[in-house]
């Protein structure tokens, strides 16, 4: 617990002139950002608490690891002070922040998110390829489970005492970056993201064996894409024909 605290001190008060969190903050993209809330009419019925207010609550609360609105709250009144220099332009009280979450439209952080994908990828687009002989994008498709207290989440049962969402995620490799990515109730298979996903010409995904979905990937080869995965152990399949390959480099076939 003590890691925490400090590591939300560090955030707010350790700084050269402006601080470190108000620094993080100046690369959100403003114009981007209104035009997000204004596309969904988010700040309709806002009084004060604005959708840049809830944005900065909550990346306040990921980057310092609070494990509940409660505790953001908390942590953010105790500098109350420093609010305006962090870049609020009010309180944050904890009904609101919950309010607010309850009730604007998602939709305006899953476009703002897109944006910053689209310009986060540029910033890589002179990075070395992985291999010399792979020019192509290369993405990893990964999904994971976030528990939920199914009392407050009925909408989303995974077993019969808690709830569940999950996460499905494609991330290029080159720089770490989510490119695409999709939330269903825990219980949905994996394989079913292959359907969301527009795949890119001459790419390559990797992805572990529960996407191993033989008509799926041929969708993905029809796409002019490739795909690497793990076979089960009771994939049935029958070799055409081998490629010769050179066992020293680490290939045992092909």
């Amino acid at each position: 617990m003590e890691w925490c605290v400090l590591l939300t001190h560090f955030i707010i008060t350790m700084n050269q002139g402006k601080y470190v969190l108000a620094q993080i903050m100046e690369h959100l993209p403003r114009d981007d950002f209104n035009s997000c809330v204004e596309r969904y009419s988010g700040e309709r019925y806002a009084k004060s608490f604005s959708c840049r207010d809830q944005f900065l609550a909550m990346a306040f609360g990921q980057l310092s690891y609070r494990e509940s609105l409660r505790d953001v709250v908390l942590c953010l009144s105790s500098h109350r002070s420093k609010l305006y220099h962090l870049g609020f332009n009010s309180s944050v009280a904890l009904q609101t922040l919950a309010h607010a979450n309850e009730k604007r439209d998602w939709r305006i952080y899953r476009d703002l998110a897109n944006t910053l994908i689209r310009k986060a990828r540029k910033l890589y687009l002179d990075e070395p390829d992985l291999a010399a002989d792979i020019s192509g994008a290369c993405y990893a498709i990964d999904s994971t489970s976030i528990d939920l207290c199914l009392s407050l989440f009925p909408w989303a049962p995974y077993v019969s005492t808690k709830a569940a969402v999950k996460l499905h995620l494609v991330m290029d490799i080159r720089g770490s970056i989510p490119m695409f990515f999709d939330m269903t109730s825990g219980k949905v298979n994996n394989v079913n993201f292959l359907d969301r996903i527009v795949f890119e010409y001459g790419a390559f995904y990797v992805m572990d064996r529960g996407y191993l979905d033989f008509g799926r990937l041929h969708a993905t080869c029809n796409a002019g894409a490739f795909f690497v995965t793990r076979a089960k152990d009771n994939t049935r399949f029958q070799r055409r024909y081998s490629k010769p390959v050179d066992r020293t480099a680490g290939v045992l076939c092909d």
